[in-house]
Parts: structure tokens; C-alpha cells; sequence
């Protein structure tokens, strides 16, 4: 019995059948150029003709180490994002942001699979990186983590002219998968038991119809390397596996929101239908009274409907505005099938191995060299002459009669050959953005220290250019990364960041506040706000540096006082053991500031002894001083003494020449005679 076959599978598989019809041409050239990437770069026919010539198909492989020195100058660092608040409310959050995106980053591999990404961007000249929730990490609570997409597994409509294919009415994600990859995601497509009877029902699973394609296209060219891609490998198993489909069709959507105001306090909630609608029942009548008010507005979500074969998975809506699948185009052309570097030096590419095909056969026309003999004049026949000639201890027997034997020497090749070998090598290198030097090659280097490094600065300039066309498609990433964040991470959580200098960062989210994790954001509380930072990646934070021309930098800025050693240090590339390094340097420098306290105490002891040496001398100061006041007083007293006894002396005798004059006094008085002139006084 035949499975109803659901609308959304059909629609799915009618776009996916239209939109790989549309790209068919750019599948073959992006197979070309994965082709020459691994090596091959004949096709069967070239090949065969090649040999029939007697030269050798090998090829001067310019493309692969182009490619590799590209992706290693993209992919130097893994990126750095800042979360730029978009209100003053949310600065002091936008650093915890950073913490959380650099989280996300390190747990999903990040710098692997941007790795693999840019391969695919300079090989086939796409890209792509895909952002989920991982549902069964941290035991069942789930992760935020992105991948890296094959650009096969991918299909956009044709209409869309967005760099980033925003524009496109739905995106597909192809996934081919087997009969127990399948059962094994998906439980419920697997054969079920019945509860009651014990019975073991048949999954859906055998009436879902199988898939015998494969995203991946074949090679067009002589698979020369031996190199096993998908398509190659699809059918080295000869069990014949059951191969299902998955499409996963994201498309854009309108979803209702709902921004309630407090009248009262002017506080703002965003909400979406049920939580508006649980909203309701908890605080009936709250708009009637004119407490709140609310505003309906729709937003642009993006929504996700999973089938196999005729059966519908899921349909969801994600928590973003942007699709979460984001192509890194190369050389765009402002539809969805830009081209690449690959493709623009196949012909130099081409050219090349002509020229070293034709440099080894004229080699190979020097080392052999073809002998001229006149007719009949092989006495052994032609075939034992053959013989005979290869062999450099062989006697020759000839007929001479008839002419001398003589080979031609081929003519030398002309320098302008290996010129033109080697213009076309750096045109290649040229289309790359990749100059010779920056390949560690020192012949064109200049002399000094300070030349190389601006001529390496310069040489950058190219590969930076394509950076930031790559920068623009991981902002979109960070905004996923950041949106996702908000509408998966509801619950408690700790995020712990490791960074390269062994310190952790650490931030808690939905958590109450407290000493031991003092950074906390309430996700939960602003998840349907997903434009509330501005989520970017530093430019150029991907790209190599000069390790000497950064310690020198920094050398200068300790010589002119604007950074400690500590710095300087840290930049050395030739000192390994750093950390016992600054942990003795931290010794020492503890011990100095011992030192420094022990001498700052001795200068306060040595000060306060002279205070209390100076204060003793005063003191004998003063105890001298007023003992000489004490012996100074008593001198006084006794002076005031005598001089005291003295006046009574005196009083008393002019009291007793008084007393003795009196009689004489009163007799002159009374008599009216003069003082008798022998009159005595004491």
C-alpha cells in the first residue's frame, strides 16, 4: 500500500527538481574546478592523445598550493565578534554577548568548519555555513552550533540577486541519507511495538520512497589522482543500502507580535501569540482598565518544513529574520552561481601544462636521441639496431657501404620558453591575490628586515579584499548565532570561555545575581527582541600577522614607556616558557614591593627616632630651663625677703627717731624756740 504523499512534500521536491535543473551548467564548471584542485586536470580523450604523441600527462600543478596558501591566509585566527549595543541599557551586556558568541563559536569546531567553507569558496566559488540547534547536546538541553554546508547540498531559486540570497523565496537543504541514518534521527519512521499486543508494527519507513541520486556531480576529467569525492564513493559499498532524501525548505513568514506598555511605569514588553494569550489569563482585565496597553505588529520570521520522501518531519518557525543557511560567494555575478579562482586560472592553468608537457618531451628527445641509418645498412635488421642502441655497452655491427650513421641533435629550447613558464605561474598567482614571497620564497625579496615586511603588508592587500567579502557573510552569522542564543538559552546556564591565555570567561544567564557569578543576563526576559545588539566581527581579526614586526612594535612602544615589559614579553615569538617567565618576573616583582615596604617602614622608623631624638632634647631643654626658673624664683624670694627685712629696719628706726624727737617737737611748739643744736640721733 502506497503512503499518502503530504503537500509540503510535494511542493518541497517539485523546487528542489526545478532548482537543480537550474544549476546543472554551474555544477558542471564547479566539478571542473574541483577537479583541478585535486590534480586532474585531463579529460580521458586528452589523455589518450597525449600518450599517443609519447609525452606525459602530468601536469604543473600551480592551483592547489594557490588555494591552500589562500585558505591558510584567510583562516590564520579564528574571528572575533562585538556585540554593539543599540540603547545605553544594553552596554553593560554587550561584552557578555561576546562571550556567549565566542562560546558558541568554540563548542560547534568554528574554526574547522569556516576552514572548510572557504575551501568551497575558492574552489567551487561558494560557500556555506549553516546555523541549528543541536537538540541532544548538554544531556538533552540543547546548543546553538553552526556548520559548514556542501555547496551541492544546497539549492536557491535562480530569481534571487541578493549577495546573500536574502531575497529568495525559499532556500533547500539536501540530505542524503540511508534507511538506519534515517531511523535512527527520526525514531518514529523506525518499526514500532505495540503496547498492547507485543506485535512489532512496520516503520513508515518501508513505504517511504527511496532516493537513488546523490547531490555530489561526477568528474569531468580523468580521475588520474585516484581522489574519491561522494560521487566516487557512493557506490564503493556493494551492500545496497536504502538511500532516503531530506528536505528542509526554509522560506520567510510574517508572525505576530505583541508590545505591551505599562501605562503606570512606561515599561515595554515584547510577546509573542502564547505568551501573549498566557498573558491574558493571568492579568484579565488589565487593558480594559487602561493599566496596559498593547500593539499588534508582524514580523518577518523565518520558517523551516523537514520531509522525506512522501512523509512530513516537522514545520517550525525559527527564532531569526535571516535565513539560517549563509553562502560565502567569491566572484559574484549577482545571481546564485558565482564562479571562482579556480576557474579564471583553469586556461593559464592549461597553458601551463603544455608547456611543461613540451619542456619534458624535449627532454625526453635529448636523453634518447633518434638515430638516421641508411637503408639496408643494419645487418641485424632494424629491430636488433633498436635493441642494440639502447644498450651503452652494446658492439654495433653496421654496413657502411651505403653512408655513415648520424642522429640529429634537437634544437635547444629558446629562453623566452621557460620565461613564458614562468610568467604564466605568476599569472596564477597573480588571479590569487598570492605573490611569490608570500609563499616563502626569498629570490624576490628585498634586503632589508623593514622592506619585506611592507612588501608583505602590500601583497595582503588582495587576500584582505576577499576578507572582507567573507566578513560581511559572518556578521549574518553572528546575527544568527546571536538570535538563536536568545530564543534557545530560556533556561539557567553558565557559559564558560577559554581564551588562549588560559583565563576564563565566564557569564550566567536566567540566574539570580550573586558574588560568585556577578555577570548575568535574562535572556529570557528580551528573546523575541532580536535586534538588540548589533552583532559584528572585527575586520581583519582573521588574518595572519608578523610576529617579529608585532614585537618590534611593541618593543618600541616599552622603550618609549607606553607599555611594561610584561607586554613585550608576552609578543616574543622565541621565548617558549612565558608563563614561568611572568610567574618569576611576578615573584620578583612581589618582592621588590616586600622590599619596597620594608624600606618605606625603616624610612618612617628612622624618621620617627629623630622626631623622639629631637623631642628629648627639647625636653632636657625645658627641664633646664625651669630648674634654673625654680633656682631664678627662690633667688627672688630671698631677694624680696631681705629686701622686705631691710624696709622693716628702716621704718623701725625712723619710727624710733621719731618717737625720740617727739619731746623736742612739742617743746619748740610750745616755746616758740629754736632746736637745740646738740641734739643726738641715732
Amino acid at each position: 500500500m502506497a503512503i499518502e504523499q503530504h503537500p509540503q512534500s510535494k511542493e518541497n521536491q517539485e523546487l528542489h527538481r526545478r532548482w537543480r535543473d537550474a544549476r546543472a551548467d554551474w555544477e558542471v564548471e564547479a566539478r571542473n574546478d574541483i577537479d583541478f584542485y585535486h590534480g586532474n586536470h585531463f579529460t580521458d580523450a586528452e589523455s589518450e592523445e597525449m600518450q599517443s604523441r609519447n609525452q606525459a600527462d602530468v601536469p604543473m600543478d600551480r592551483i592547489s598550493p594557490a588555494i591552500e596558501k589562500l585558505k591558510s591566509v584567510l583562516t590564520a585566527k579564528p574571528p572575533v565578534f562585538t556585540a554593539v549595543p543599540r540603547e545605553d541599557s544594553d552596554v553593560k551586556v554587550a561584552s557578555a554577548w561576546r562571550t556567549i558568541l565566542g562560546y558558541v563559536w568554540q563548542i560547534s569546531s568554528g574554526d574547522v568548519h569556516m576552514k572548510d567553507a572557504i575551501h568551497d569558496y575558492a574552489v567551487t566559488g561558494l560557500g556555506y555555513l549553516y546555523v541549528y540547534i543541536d537538540n541532544e547536546a548538554d544531556f538533552g538541553k540543547g546548543e546553538v552550533k553552526f556548520t559548514s554546508v556542501n555547496p551541492f547540498r544546497v539549492y536557491v531559486p535562480p530569481s534571487s540577486r541578493d549577495r546573500f540570497f536574502q531575497d529568495a523565496d525559499s532556500i533547500i537543504l539536501s540530505t542524503i541519507l540511508t534507511g538506519e541514518q534515517i531511523v535512527n534521527l527520526y525514531p518514529f519512521l523506525g518499526a514500532q511495538m505495540d503496547e498492547e499486543t507485543g506485535e512489532v508494527i512496520p516503520g513508515i519507513i518501508e513505504e517511504i520512497s527511496e532516493y537513488s541520486e546523490e547531490d555530489y556531480p561526477n568528474a569531468q576529467n580523468k580521475n588520474a589522482m585516484v581522489i574519491k569525492t561522494p560521487a566516487e564513493a557512493k557506490d564503493l559499498d556493494h551492500f545496497n543500502h536504502e538511500k532516503y532524501q531530506i528536505l528542509e525548505r526554509f522560506y520567510k513568514t510574517k508572525v505576530p507580535f505583541y508590545r505591551v506598555v505599562d501605562s503606570r511605569s512606561g515599561e515595554e514588553m515584547v510577546m509573542n501569540e502564547q505568551e501573549f494569550a498566557a498573558f491574558l489569563e493571568e492579568n484579565p482585565g488589565v487593558f480594559e482598565r487602561g493599566l496596559m496597553n498593547f500593539e499588534e505588529v508582524l514580523q518577518t520570521r523565518i520558517g523551516v518544513v523537514a520531509t522525506v520522501g512522501e512523509v512530513l518531519l516537522y514545520e517550525s518557525v525559527l527564532n531569526t529574520d535571516v535565513y539560517p543557511i549563509v553562502p560565502l560567494p567569491n566572484i559574484w555575478s549577482g545571481t546564485p552561481y558565482p564562479k571562482s579562482d579556480v576557474s579564471r586560472t583553469r586556461p593559464m592553468q592549461r597553458l601551463l601544462n603544455k608547456l611543461w608537457s613540451l619542456a619534458l618531451s624535449h627532454a625526453q628527445a635529448s636523453a634518447g636521441l633518434k638515430l638516421l641509418v641508411p637503408l639496408g645498412s643494419a645487418v641485424n635488421g632494424l629491430e636488433q639496431l633498436e635493441r642494440d642502441w639502447a644498450n651503452p655497452n652494446a658492439v654495433i655491427e653496421v654496413d657502411t657501404s651505403q653512408g655513415e650513421p648520424h642522429y640529429p641533435a634537437p634544437t635547444p629550447l629558446a629562453s623566452e620558453f621557460y620565461r613564458l613558464i614562468e610568467q604564466a605561474e605568476f599569472y596564477i598567482d597573480f588571479i590569487f591575490g598570492l605573490p611569490e614571497m608570500m609563499h616563502g620564497f626569498s629570490e624576490k625579496a628585498p634586503d632589508t628586515v623593514r622592506g619585506t615586511e611592507r612588501m608583505m603588508m602590500l601583497g595582503s592587500e588582495r587576500p584582505k579584499s576577499k576578507l572582507r567579502d567573507i566578513e560581511f557573510g559572518i556578521n549574518i552569522i553572528g546575527r544568527l548565532l546571536y538570535s538563536f542564543s536568545k530564543g534557545h538559552y530560556t533556561f539557567q546556564k553558565i557559559f564558560r570561555l577559554i581564551q588562549p591565555n588560559n583565563n576564563i570567561n565566564e557569564v550566567s544567564v536566567n540566574t539570580l545575581y550573586s558574588d560568585m557569578n556577578p555577570t548575568v543576563i535574562d535572556i529570557a526576559k528580551d528573546r523575541n527582541n532580536i535586534g538588540q545588539h548589533d552583532v559584528r566581527i572585527e575586520a581583519g581579526s582573521t588574518l595572519p600577522t608578523s610576529k617579529w614586526a608585532e614585537y618590534g612594535v611593541y618593543f618600541e612602544a616599552y622603550q618609549a614607556g607606553l607599555v611594561d615589559r610584561t607586554e613585550v614579553l608576552k609578543k616574543n615569538p622565541e621565548i617558549f616558557d612565558k608563563e614561568s617567565i611572568l610567574s618569576r618576573m611576578s615573584e620578583i616583582a612581589q618582592l621588590q614591593q616586600a622590599n619596597e615596604q620594608l624600606q618605606q617602614e625603616v624610612k618612617e622608623l628612622r624618621g620617627d627616632l629623630q622626631t623622639a631624638q629631637r623631642e628629648s632634647v627639647q625636653d632636657k631643654k625645658r627641664v633646664a630651663v625651669e630648674k634654673f626658673k625654680r633656682d631664678l624664683s627662690e633667688v627672688r624670694s630671698d631677694a624680696k625677703a631681705e629686701k622686705k627685712v631691710q624696709a622693716n629696719k628702716l621704718a623701725d628706726t625712723v619710727k624710733f627717731e621719731l618717737e625720740k624727737l617727739k619731746p623736742i617737737v612739742n617743746n619748740m611748739q610750745e616755746g616758740g624756740g629754736s632746736a637745740p643744736e646738740d641734739i643726738e640721733t641715732s
